[in-house]
């Protein structure tokens, strides 16, 4: 009885944590470039349940042979292993911004181990001046000329050094070409290749970092087999289906209700096992 109260309230817990993984997509529904978390509901070892036994043989002795008999294997409840974003390309939105940048998927290469495509990304600078990666486009211009996102993080060009904006007439081609007045000046912004990317690690403030201390995502310009766009003016936004994401937390909330009552089923069941079978009359 106390493996099913374990059993119900592993389920219980699955269910709060992705229903606060599906809350916390909901709240970024309308964050830029936001990807949205999908978690991996995974069961715990099973085991085998066995009985033991004893056969008396029919000789005049009656010598009795202890035996195990193989019951089947009982499930021992689930948990949610782990919260992977997807990387599906949001809608694009036009804000008429000039410092706004919408990073458009093209062809990009199908890992052959994952059987799923890679994913690009704005490179930029944390506070510590570590690198990071992130997909929202909505920029801006510091007191210092330097394009940074709303955070204050510098983007980067393709040397990894922060990208200056010179003058407030600019524009940007779509390879991340930044122009002047008519003039190129040539500069470039980063754009970095995921060949994997699950190995990503979400940071917060719509920032990625590869897992793994000291380690940078190569550049998508050396790779020949990449196509993108870069859109000024305009931002990609959150890639959460709002309609499906508010299905699947009246799911989990079931599912939750669900263990909750069964919890209180086998409560009743000690209750009646603790008051009422071991009473003397």
């Amino acid at each position: 009885m106390l493996r099913g109260f374990y059993t119900a309230a592993a389920g219980m817990l699955s269910q709060q944590r992705r229903q606060e993984m599906l809350t916390n997509n909901l709240a970024n529904a309308n964050t830029p470039g936001f990807k949205a978390d999908q978690g991996s509901l995974r069961a715990f070892p099973e085991m085998l349940i066995t009985s033991m036994n004893t056969q008396t043989l029919p000789v005049k002795k009656q010598y009795q042979l202890r035996g195990m008999n193989t019951v089947g294997p009982i499930n021992t409840g689930v948990y949610m292993q782990e919260a992977l974003p997807k990387f599906k390309q949001g809608d694009i939105q036009e804000t008429g911004n000039q410092t706004d940048l919408a990073l458009i998927n093209g062809n990009l290469p199908v890992n052959p181990d994952t059987n799923r495509p890679g994913a690009i990304f704005f490179q930029v600078l944390d506070a510590n001046g570590e690198t990071r990666y992130t997909r929202n486009g909505n920029f801006t211009v510091d007191g210092e000329g330097y394009l940074t996102t709303t955070d204050g993080y510098y983007v980067t060009d393709t040397f990894g050094d922060p990208l200056m904006i010179y003058g407030a007439d600019f524009t940007v081609t779509a390879d991340g070409r930044f122009f002047e007045d008519g003039e190129d000046t040539g500069q470039q912004i980063q754009i970095a290749y995921a060949e994997d990317p699950g190995q990503l690690v979400k940071e917060g403030n719509g920032l990625f970092r590869l897992d793994g201390a000291n380690q940078e995502l190569p550049s998508a310009l050396d790779n020949p087999e990449i196509t993108y766009q870069v859109k000024q003016k305009f931002i990609e936004r959150s890639n959460v289906n709002i309609e499906q994401t508010m299905s699947e937390m009246m799911m989990a909330y079931r599912t939750f209700e669900a263990n909750q009552k069964v919890v209180q089923a086998y409560d009743k069941s000690m209750e009646k096992a603790v008051n009422e079978i071991g009473r003397i009359s």
